[in-house]
């Protein structure tokens, strides 16, 4: 693509119509839950631009938000990076290697000071020397080249709050990029958590769309995005009316779960959990974990990990505050109705800062 091309020059250039451009920008105006009318905004905007430099650095990760964005299906990964962006280095997806690749992401550093959006994965250790990247530290390639970057994308919830690299006793000190930014460790730059281990593919996609076509959008008490994580997988989830009638699957080959009851007892964090798992879905939606019979682990949260076991029912909030969802599957519907309300009021509290 010519470095003066917009968006929309390029891709009528590749014979894309526009029926299809503004199917594709309705499809991800609808997932961001965006007003009527939103995908056209979004198609006007979007043909207007430059297409953006993007650098993805993967630090302390395990490949599978990458995993994740190779099966993205609005827009596909091959639409997305290359008509929508330029996606300049990446360590798993680039040709290049090597000394040429690092010479990549100095170029696009050098060339478009300001411009050009870092996308992260990964936890970045801050202790001992443990990893590395063409002779350098993690840690000094994440400085250098958030410096000037427009904006910060972090991707899964290693970048976004630690993750598991993060989890107790945490040997290589690893730190999410807030961390870094809140301890002055790194640059700090608009900055936009897209957590989940992995995160769905069209959130990752939908949320870079966002940026370009109207900037950093609203986010929560923890810098998601709304659209994606307002509201509890519990909230919408389809298994939500036997929740409240008090119907809990014992065991996870029991008459219970056989019918679709509650996964509560067995563990299940929906209903503490921001995500939109239960509405967007995986593969094409076409399910996600607690369709598949297995319930929420809870990954979009920060410490996931270290909160006690996948499969004891919830007892208390983040904070120690007794939510009475574990009530709520001894005393059925009265109690689990309060108990989801009480969740969603320590939700509003958190976003008021209170």
């Amino acid at each position: 693509m010519a470095k003066s091309e917009t968006v929309g020059e390029h891709l009528r250039r590749h014979g894309i119509s526009r029926r299809a451009f503004l199917k594709f920008c309705a499809v991800t105006a609808s997932a961001m839950a965006l007003p009527p009318g939103a995908g056209k905004a979004i198609a006007e905007t979007l043909a207007k631009q430059q297409r953006p430099n993007v650098i993805w650095l993967s630090f302390q990760e395990c490949t599978g938000c990458t995993e994740s964005l190779t099966r993205s299906y609005a827009p596909t990964i091959e639409k997305l990076i290359f008509d929508v962006i330029s996606l300049d280095y990446h360590e798993t997806l680039m040709a290049a290697s090597g000394e040429a690749a690092e010479a990549a992401r100095e170029a696009i550093i050098k060339d478009y000071p300001g411009k050009y959006v870092v996308m992260i994965d990964g936890s970045v250790p801050v202790e001992g020397g443990y990893a590395t990247i063409g002779g350098k530290s993690m840690l000094d390639i994440c400085k250098h080249t958030v410096a000037n970057a427009a904006a910060v994308v972090c991707v899964g919830t290693c970048s976004s709050f630690g993750g598991i690299p993060y989890a107790n006793p945490n040997p290589t000190g690893a730190k999410s990029i807030s961390m870094l930014m809140d301890e002055g460790l790194v640059p700090r730059k608009p900055l936009i958590n897209v957590s989940g281990c992995p995160p769905i593919p069209v959130v990752i996609t939908g949320v870079v769309v966002h940026y370009l076509s109207y900037g950093v959008p609203e986010l929560d008490h923890v810098g998601r995005p709304k659209a994606f994580f307002g509201q509890t997988i519990h909230d919408r989830c389809y298994r939500r009316p036997f929740y409240d009638q008090g119907k809990f699957a014992k065991t996870f080959d029991d008459e219970g779960a056989r019918n679709g009851w509650c996964l509560f007892e067995l563990g299940c964090k929906g209903p503490t959990t921001y995500n939109s798992c239960a509405t967007t879905k995986w593969n094409d939606g076409t399910s996600f974990p607690i369709e598949s019979g297995h319930g929420c682990l809870g990954c979009s949260e920060p410490n996931f990990w270290d909160k006690g076991s996948f499969y004891a029912p919830l007892a208390t909030s983040e904070s120690g505050g007794v939510y009475g969802l574990g009530a709520a599957a001894a005393a059925g519907v009265a109690v689990g109705v309060g108990a989801a309300i009480v969740s969603r009021n320590h939700q509003k509290k958190l976003q008021e800062g209170k």
